[in-house]
Order: C-alpha cells, then structure tokens, then sequence
C-alpha cells in the first residue's frame, strides 16, 4: 500500500504496526522516530528487523512517507503534532494509536486549527502483558478491533486507506464517536486497570514481604495482570480521560458501600442477588464478545443471476407475535413456520423465562402451552433480547401491566436505539418505565397490575411497534384503548388478535381495544418474509437473465410496498396463486430482469416499506436516472443509521448517494467494487450482497454475523440460487 512507512514511537504498538505491515507487504520500506532518550529502543528495533532506518530527526524520518503512525503514549502528542506542523503534506496518510481521543483532538485543533483532513484517529484494542519493541508482534492486530473516531472534517479518501490498512493486517474496524469512544474505553479499560493498580499498591504496601502474596492463588494473578502495564503509558491515558474515569471511581466506591452495608447488615439474600446479577451480566457480556470476535465477512465476486423456486424463511413480525399471543392465550397453540432466527428466537426465550412451557423450534414447528393473560411469572433477573427492537418495545406494553417488575436487556446496538417512543404513551397510561437519561435500554418496568388506564393516542410517527405496544397495553387497562396513525403501517397485531379470537375494532386509521375477552389457542401458518423476499425482488431485477419464483410469500397490504416502489421502477414482478392463509393474504412472486427506472417514490409508500429501503437503495443505484426519497427520517434510528451507513458504502462503491435528513438522493449508474462495513445491520449486509450482482468487482462486507438475526442460512441459499457469495470469520 505504501513506499515508506513512519513510526513514531517504536514500542509494542509501534513495533507490532511496523511488524504486521511488512509481514502482509503493505509497505516497501519502514522508518522510525524517536528521541535522544530513545536512542537504545531504536536500535533494539533495527537491529530486531523491525524497522529498516531511525533518525531522530523528525524531518528526516519521515522524508518520502507517504503513511505517518504515531503510537507514542498519548501525552507525547501534543508536543509530536506541533514538531510535525513544518513537514505536514496534504497527500499523507497520518494516524495515531491512542487509547484517548478527546485529547488527540483537542492538539489538533489547537496546533493546525481545524481538524486535518488526512488525520484518521485509531484505536487497536489489542495488547500484551510485556511491553517494548522487544515484545513487538506480527499477529498482535489478528482478528483484533481497530476503533476509528473520524471527525466531520475527515477525508472519506483516508479513510478507506485507513481501513484497507488495518484490515491488512487482520484487524477488523469499528466506528465511534470521539466522546462515546473515551466513554465506553474508561469503564471497560482505564477504570479496570485504575483498579488493579490500586489494589496491589494496597496490598503490597499492607504486607508484601508476608504472606499475602505467597499464598495468592491464580485468580490474584489474573486479576491484576493488567497491573503490570507501563505505568507512564496509564498515567498518560488516566490524565487525559480523568473527565470520564472519575464518575466511574464515585459510582465504583457508591457500589463498594452498597456492598459494606449488605455485609454489615448480613443482607445475605441482598448480597447474593447483586453477585448473581453480576454473574449473569458477566455471561451476557461473554456472549456478545464471543459473538464479536468472530465476525463474518461476506466475500460476493460480481455478476451472476439468480434463477429457480425457493421459500424464504417465515416472517419475522409474525413469528414474534405467535409467541406472544400463544403465550397469553388458553389453550395450546401450534405455529408452523417459524423464523428460527436470533430475534425470535429472543422472545420466545422470553417468555420462556416468564414460566411458559414452549415446545421447539423444530423446523420451524413450535407448540406454546398458553398461560392466559395474567399467568405469566416474573423472571429471575433481566430478560436479555439481543439485537430485537421489536421484541423490547412490544414486551414493554405486555410488561407494563402486570404484577411483577422486569427488566429488558439487548446488545450494544439494541441498547442504543430510542425507547422513548413507547415509554411515554406507556406512561400516560400509568406505566412506570425506568430508562437512561437518553431513553434507551435498559428498561425496568414496574409492576402495574389494574392501575393502567385506557387512553387515545395520536401517533406522531407511523410505527408498527409503537402501535403494537399500546394495544398489548389495552389488554391490561381499564377502559378502551385507541390508537391513531397518520399513515398504515403493518396490522400483523390487529390480524392475529382477531385470530385468537379477541375483539378488536377497526375504523379508518384507528384502531380500538379493551380488556374485555379473552385470547384463546390457535393454529399459525407464517408466511414467507416480505421483507427477505424484497433482498430476491431486487437482485432478480437488477441481474441479467434472472427469473425467480418465490412460494408463499405474506402479501399483507401493510407491508407490500417494497413491491409497489420496484414497479412504479419498472420491475417485472407477478403474484401468482394469491390465498389468505390463517387470515394473512399470501401469494407466489415471479420476478424476472428488468431495465429499472429512477423514480420519486411517494411518500404513501414509505410507512409501508420503511425495513426494505437498504435493498431499494441499491436498486436505485442501478436504475437510470435519479431515485429520491424523503419522509423516512425512521431509517436513522434503526439497527443503524440506515440512511448514512448506506450512502457511505454506495459511495465506496462508487455510486453518487447524497444522504438527507429524512432520506436520500441517488444517481443510478455503475457499481464498483470495494470493501463496505454494514455496523451490524443485518439488512445492509444482505442489501450490498445483491449489490455484487451488477458489480464490475468483488464487494467485501463486514460486520455480517447479524444476518442470522432475520434470516438463517441466507449465504448457502443465495448461492445456490446463483448469487456467487462465501462466507467466513473474520
């Protein structure tokens, strides 16, 4: 990737740089810098072969560079960037390898003015117990998390150099903002080595030469490991991040008294609840780690087309509300087709945690044993719901009005996603739902059994979800529940209350219920995913010589609008052998090549295909001529910020998308290749696959380890339709 390569400060980040750039050939030569003081470490590492020449003349070490790495402690910095200012040439690539990014940006803006364009803040979440050049690895960065916290002044042309070099090197790139980056670092990193540090200073001061320490057993050693690190490197990190790590240290010591009172007291029930939910949250954080660091990458070579008959996986909003339904209804209800993918699956071990004897899934086969409306027990400790958006929010309304507290838990993305949209007419109808100071997860709802009141609720936004969650609430208030939306939006909820026989009232846009009733046991059949459907719609239309048939597939009004968009598009797309089937139209969908067209899609639609639009960007994006969207602001507080994360990997490819606030505007033209990063969205992921089809080159996607949450098995099926896709962990 580059002629010359700089590294400024040779340590065990700096060496580990310059030996995994040469072991993966992505640089011809690697000089370094350092100071007088330096002078041994610097010939440590030539003499190591980890560099190829030091000067500790900054002008001469970094002549003809055309990459500049500083991963030198974070203290250094200021002084490095006013020393670098003199030679700073707009055509470099310069990072750091900072553990703190306020303060890197803070030198920045002070020594150049503004932020540089061509300055590309990392993080390496990677390390080793010993330190030095000495300690210096090629494989240290493998399958590691490099942490970028590019600023609105930062060149996307850098980045992508940025990207292709650590990813080079076996690393796998996460993105952050500065403020959420030094945030999240000083509880997961600086406060556990603030931590370990203190403690063996207590100890060892209390009784060093006696027996505290021999006898310490493995777990001592564990813990303190990270004690061990170079304490003039920790106390540049702890210096600059103090703004961060000193709440922490007053709500660490809040915790420790909490504690000392449950021992003085002999609070043992107390003590032990706080350790099992230690534990538990523990487990929970093992999980998701595990599930991190094996990333997928999607690999998808261009062209292809995709042929045959094929059913996709069931629908996901259906499968969710079987399980809640089956589980509140008397009587035992039996589903076929079930989407026995992350999401659902998350709330049917819900409710099994909630006392609900649930039999499978066993293809797709699941028997609930209902408890009836008011049977349902409280957990033993927080109810975690993974990636589910829907999960949270529907639960939140059948939550809030029984007679048990509960608390939902979901991953990094779910636990950032806005809440407040049910909490507050939850609230109004005497909920009480304890939340962040930003809304988000997680939520502790308190018990309300008989204390929620009906009400009339006015949507602001169309939203399925919202709209769903309130009228779960009405089965628990007193009086009539009515919501009213200002577009249609999906009545998966409406459709199966009534097939679980109760009453439900349904004028225009507004949607009525009560208490009165009851839900009794049913038979499900769920049909095949629209929305997974609309990953085939596209791709069989973009792809020369495509003709596909896709069996009994939902046709919900509510949810076709992804089809009626690709035909006002041009799209060649015939339902055939349309059926209503457990009260749920369904159909065949034959779709065949066709030469689409750049449309304004009307916003009547948006509402009604609003977690199809990542796929409809790509169709634009093949389409002649200009495709706009607006009214879909919604996209932005998905899985992702779905408008952004795909106008940045269009724009990879080399597509013209312009994102707006509420939507985007997008040239249709050629699609290139490149690598793209979907940030955990399985819909994006799934989207930029189809997207390799009219590709003039491979399109490498990251972060794809989420598609299992909505569709199971999707690689294997896609190919064998013809898409020419592999998949493996990062």
């Amino acid at each position: 990737m580059f002629k010359k390569l700089c590294i400024i400060g040779v340590g065990l980040i700096g060496g580990s740089i310059a030996r995994a750039a040469r072991a993966n050939d992505l640089c011809t030569t690697i000089s370094a810098y350092g100071r007088a003081q330096d002078l041994d470490n610097l010939q440590q590492a030539l003499a190591l072969k980890v560099i190829d020449s030091y000067s500790l003349n900054l002008e001469q070490a970094i002549s003809d560079a055309d990459c500049v790495i500083i991963a030198t402690p974070v203290g250094a910095m200021p002084a490095i960037f006013k020393q670098l200012q003199a030679y700073w040439s707009d055509s470099v690539l310069y990072m750091d390898a900072g553990s703190t990014k306020g303060n890197v940006i803070a030198a920045l803006s002070l020594v150049f003015g503004d932020i540089p364009g061509n300055f590309v803040p990392a993080h390496p979440i990677a390390g080793a117990e010993n330190s030095g050049v000495g300690a210096a690895l090629a494989e240290l960065f493998q399958g590691k998390r490099v942490i970028f916290t590019p600023c609105v002044q930062t060149d996307k042309h850098f980045i992508k150099q940025a990207t292709y070099f650590w990813q080079g090197m076996g690393s796998h790139i996460s993105y952050m903002q500065v403020e959420q980056h030094d945030a999240v670092l000083a509880a997961t990193s600086h406060l556990p080595h603030i931590i370990a540090f203190a403690l063996v200073d207590l100890l060892g001061r209390k009784d060093e030469q006696g027996d505290i320490f021999k006898y310490a057993a493995g777990g001592f050693k564990d813990f303190t490991r990270i004690a061990s690190s170079d304490p003039t490197m920790w106390l540049d990190i702890c210096m600059a991040n103090k703004q961060h790590i000193i709440p922490l240290i007053e709500q660490l010591s809040s915790e420790l008294g909490d504690i000392k009172r449950m021992l003085q007291d002999n609070q043992a029930q107390e003590l032990h609840d706080t350790f099992s939910y230690a534990r538990n949250a523990r487990q929970r954080f093992l999980d998701q780690h595990n599930n991190m660091t094996q990333s997928i990458i999607f690999t998808v070579q261009p062209g292809g087309h995709l042929q045959g008959e094929v059913r996709v996986p069931g629908d996901k909003s259906i499968s969710h509300r079987s399980i809640m339904l089956g589980s509140l209804a008397e009587g035992t209800t039996h589903v076929t087709g079930f989407l026995e993918g992350d999401d659902a699956l998350a709330t049917l071990r819900a409710f099994q945690a909630m006392g609900v004897q649930i039999e499978g899934p066993v293809d797709g086969q699941v028997t609930i044993h209902g408890v009836g409306l008011d049977g349902l027990q409280a957990p033993k400790e927080p109810i975690y719901l993974g990636n589910s958006g829907t999960s949270m929010r529907l639960l939140c309304g059948l939550l809030a009005g029984q007679k048990f507290d509960a608390v939902l838990t979901g991953d990094k993305s779910l636990s950032g996603r806005p809440m407040r949209r049910v909490i507050d007419p939850l609230s109004k109808m005497g909920a009480v739902i304890e939340s962040t100071d930003n809304g988000t997860a997680p939520l502790t709802i308190r018990g309300q059994s008989g204390a929620l009141q009906g009400i009339h609720y006015d949507m602001p936004i169309a939203s399925a979800q919202v709209k769903s969650c309130l009228l779960l609430a009405g089965l628990y208030a007193q009086g009539k529940t009515s919501v009213t939306e200002p577009a249609p939006t999906r009545d998966h909820t409406e459709r199966m209350l009534s097939g679980f026989s109760h009453p439900v009232e349904q004028e225009g846009n507004q949607v009525t219920i009560s208490r009165q009733g009851q839900l009794k046991a049913t038979n499900i059949e769920v049909p095949s995913d629209i929305s997974s459907t609309a990953f085939f719609l596209v791709g069989a239309s973009i792809a020369a010589n495509s003709d596909l048939t896709l069996k009994h597939v939902g046709i919900n009004p509510t949810r076709t609008g992804v089809i009626n968009i690709l035909q006002l598009m041009g799209a060649n797309i015939e339902l055939l052998n349309q059926r209503t089937v457990g009260g749920e139209p369904v159909a065949d969908i034959r779709v065949r090549s066709a030469a689409l067209k750049g449309i304004a899609i009307p916003e009547e639609f948006v509402a009604l295909a609003i977690d199809e639009f990542p796929v409809l960007f790509v169709a634009a994006a093949c389409a002649e001529g200009t495709t706009v969207l607006t009214g879909a602001k919604e996209l932005r507080v998905k899985e992702s910020d779905r408008i952004q994360v795909m106008a940045d990997g269009l724009q990879i490819l080399g597509v013209e998308a312009q994102p707006t606030e509420d939507g985007m505007v997008i040239q249709g033209g050629t699609i290139g290749g490149g690598t793209v990063v979907s940030h955990g969205d399985h819909r994006i992921a799934m989207s930029f696959a189809m997207a390799a089809l009219r590709a003039s080159d491979t399109i490498v996607i990251q972060d794809c380890e989420n598609v299992n949450t909505s569709f199971p098995g999707f690689v294997s099926l896609t190919a064998q339709l013809g898409l020419n896709i592999s998949s493996e962990e990062g």
